[in-house]
């Protein structure tokens, strides 16, 4: 379902494209965007789209309710929602205007950044109006145009335009406090990580709730405790590897790792290749 009338200013854009495979291979895309200089009776009510959708306000204001929660998009404010969920955003009432800037984009690389920026919460952050107008003219400017050189320009713009808004978000105090935990956490896998560390431990070390520390390292560091840790002893246990004659097992032990087997495995699925393949490819080892 969508229902909407635009209320716009005749001086307002609107592009649309298809990506092509090359650009659906890419982890960010775009399929849409526009510049809308709206007035009053601007709105759009949409069920659903297969997509993601930016928005950056220039002037005026404008009002999104979005799975329960209701946000004002102020000047100077970025937000990404999904569109998969139903959506209503229009200029907020009592304003004569919303000039903003509005992106559809999609992609892994999207997804990834709208689980750590927590769109289902609808918390805009503030971005700095040269930087977003950069990025947004590079996208309009190179949409429909054909070609790699093109499509690569827009999927730069997008990673550029989602990371300024996680650097935005992770500045302010709730996520600086909850960096903070994520660093006590981190401080015990590095002096622990041959131990069984667990889930609790880490809550503990971090001073927060076990479901907020797993939120807290998707904000922060886009994985999960359990990842890291993992990632962590895998990589001392390539040191290890490259650096010593010490037999596959007894460096199993050493990382933390419960049995050769399992070692053998999560090192393989993560690396790419067997324990022995990797210390024989290793041209720092001492034999």
């Amino acid at each position: 379902m969508l229902t909407y009338k635009l209320d716009l200013e005749e001086r307002s854009t609107w592009i649309r494209t298809t990506p092509g495979d090359h650009e659906l291979a890419q982890p960010f895309w775009a399929t849409e965007q526009g510049d809308f200089y709206a007035h009053a009776d601007f709105f759009t009510e949409r069920s659903e789209k297969d997509s993601y959708e930016l928005f950056y306000t220039l002037d005026g204001e404008g009002y999104l309710e979005q799975n329960g929660h209701a946000v004002t998009l102020r000047p100077g404010s970025a937000l990404l929602i999904d569109c998969r969920t139903p959506q209503r955003y229009r200029t907020k009432r009592g304003q004569e205007r919303w000039y903003h800037l509005w992106v559809h984009i999609d992609g892994p690389g999207v997804a990834a950044m709208a689980e750590t920026l927590d769109v289902t919460s609808l918390r805009p952050v503030e971005l700095a109006e040269p930087i977003a107008r950069r990025h947004f003219a590079a996208i309009a400017t190179n949409l429909e145009k054909p070609g790699i050189m093109a499509s690569t320009v827009v999927g730069l713009s997008i990673h550029s335009l989602l990371a300024e808004m996680v650097g935005a978000a992770q500045a302010n105090s709730e996520s600086a406090l909850g960096g903070e935990a994520v660093r006590h956490a981190c401080e015990l896998i590095e002096s622990a990580y041959a131990e069984p560390v667990t889930l609790d431990d880490l809550a503990r070390a971090a001073k927060v709730s076990k479901s907020y520390l797993l939120k807290l390292f998707r904000q922060n560091l886009g994985t999960t405790p359990y990842d890291h840790l993992l990632r962590y002893r895998i990589t001392r246990a390539k040191e290890l590897l490259a650096e010593t004659d010490y037999k596959v097992g007894k460096i199993s032990e050493l990382v933390g790792f419960n049995s050769e087997s399992n070692f053998s495995y999560r090192f393989s699925r993560m690396v790419g290749q067997s324990p022995r393949a990797y210390r024989e490819s290793c041209p720092t080892r001492h034999d």
